[in-house]
């Protein structure tokens, strides 16, 4: 009997739900976009009964779209969006949900770095606080809405919560809860002192249940079968934070490995055998049950190619034309050289200064949309190379990289890429690595793979492979120079601009 793996992704706002056979064939997809909504300046929600309706739509789309039989649905693994604040009310029905966009924590993280809170936080898990991290946020509540905080009875992130709906099990797993800062590394488990260091030492009972990625976290309830059409009973695993499903999904599995996504976030991975100890790098997670992810990220990518779609080329494309391709030909009709403006990917801070905001530099009366693109899709290139940057000072070996993300499906940014890393870039055969990474886990969970490296040699393969130009290599070496360069002459105006914003 043919067995398949339902895998689900949850991002920031759009879920999808995939069913894929053994092979990595996908048999069907379906998606939903959902909304964030931002009722004040730098705060960006979501509404959980809809992300879970969602869900229920999207499972039930993808089954009848397939023809197969739920009972051949072997397991049922899913990914979602790190860090932000998913919660459940002391009852255990849904109360807020935070995504990682969110900024509200910028004023406690200033506060925090200046009596030293990261070198306490540091010590025991390896990173220090930044505004979207999972307990910034909830010690941000405790200060600002202690009468919300008070009705908060459990802390998840954003596939916890879709694992609870489908199952009951009241469950987290260690890339998650590790990548947000709340784990003791290496021993991967909640400690006190931690919580403490974060002012959140009598938090401990919100934290649900630590597993390991592909442990089983419950079954299928009757209630939810009879909602989507799977089979109750269906084991479900605990599911992986998405930038390390999306790097299994990719077929990234060997420890020195890098994973590159180009999404709303900008992510730049390495799996390691022990934890690379250097406050300079942003994020830790786990990888597998033994390995680990050295992660440099930030709110900077392809969500600043969304943004300009959305606001400019969305309402009046070609019939039949997608504007995301449009604009990837307008780029690739003009070269790197020449008089070319600047693009800082701000739309959503950067991960040095929270203040930052996005800007074109240098534009002139000539310029035109193809030379605007180019200059963003630059932009985001370059700030993964700040990130890349930071791991091999750190110590981690980056001379090839497999892109995901939506920014690879694009014919011309990977070239962009392997231009200005100097590195080769392969291009998976996937587009839904993060649906198959969380399939790969839950495959991983039910025995149908010995680990995620057999899970991903059977399920994944390249699809393209693109090589360093050396003739562009100098100018993107001047111009990377000069987009760092106004970063830091644009850095004491944007501290300017947010205190005119507060006092307004």
């Amino acid at each position: 009997m043919q067995q398949y793996i339902l895998g689900l992704d949850a991002g920031n706002t759009v879920i999808k739900a995939i069913i894929f056979d053994t092979a990595g064939r996908e048999l069907a997809l379906a998606a939903r976009d959902g909304h964030s909504c931002m009722p004040k300046p730098g705060h960006v929600e979501r509404d959980l009964g809809e992300l879970w309706r969602n869900a229920v739509e999207v499972i039930r789309q993808c089954l009848d779209q397939s023809g197969i039989d739920a009972r051949d649905i072997a397991v049922i693994g899913c990914a979602g969006h790190g860090n932000g604040l998913y919660a459940l009310d002391r009852a255990g029905d849904p109360l807020l949900g935070i995504q990682s966009l969110d900024t509200r924590g910028i004023g406690i993280v200033s506060e925090w770095a200046a009596a030293g809170v990261g070198d306490q936080t540091y010590v025991h898990c390896l990173q220090r606080p930044w505004a979207a991290q999972t307990p910034t946020l909830l010690a941000w509540l405790r200060r600002h809405d202690p009468a919300l905080f008070a009705r908060i009875g459990t802390v998840f992130l954003c596939k916890d919560f879709v694992v609870n709906r489908l199952t009951g099990a009241r469950s987290t797993e260690t890339s998650d809860m590790s990548g947000c800062g709340l784990l003791q590394m290496p021993g991967r488990r909640y400690e006190r002192e931690l919580l403490a260091a974060y002012g959140l030492d009598d938090c401990m009972e919100l934290l649900p249940n630590v597993l390991e990625a592909s442990d089983i976290a419950g079954q299928i309830t009757r209630d939810v079968a009879a909602a989507t059409g799977l089979r109750a009973g269906t084991p479900v695993v605990a599911g992986l934070f998405d930038v390390v499903a999306s790097a299994i999904g990719s077929g990234v599995t060997s420890t020195g490995a890098a994973s590159i996504i180009a999404g709303t976030w900008s992510i730049n991975q390495v799996i390691t055998e022990e934890p690379i100890r250097d406050p300079s790098i942003f994020m830790l997670s786990t990888f597998d049950p033994v390995r680990y992810l050295a992660i440099e990220s930030s709110a900077t990518s392809a969500a600043n190619l969304e943004w300009i779609v959305r606001e400019f080329f969305e309402h009046a494309p070609p019939a039949g034309a997608s504007p995301f391709e449009i604009c990837s030909e307008l780029v690739a009709s003009v070269g790197p050289a020449g008089d070319m403006p600047i693009y800082h990917p701000f739309l959503y801070g950067s991960q040095q200064n929270g203040k930052a905001r996005a800007g074109f530099y240098g534009i002139a009366g000539w310029h035109t949309r193809a030379h605007m693109l180019r200059a963003l899709f630059e932009g985001v290139v370059f700030e993964h190379r700040r990130h890349v940057e930071t791991l091999r000072r750190a110590g981690a070996t980056v001379s090839q990289a497999v892109l995901s993300g939506g920014g690879s499906r694009s014919a011309i940014w990977p070239q962009i890429f392997a231009d200005v890393l100097d590195v080769p870039v392969t291009v998976a055969r996937s587009r839904e690595t993060g649906a198959l990474g969380a399939a790969i886990a839950a495959g991983s969970g039910v025995g149908l793979f010995a680990d995620f490296s057999s899970g991903a040699a059977a399920m994944t393969a390249p699809d393209r492979c693109y090589q360093p130009n050396s003739e562009t290599a100098p100018v993107y070496e001047q111009r990377y120079r000069l987009y760092g360069e106004i970063n830091q002459a644009m850095g004491p105006l944007w501290d300017r601009m947010a205190s005119e914003r507060m006092s307004d």
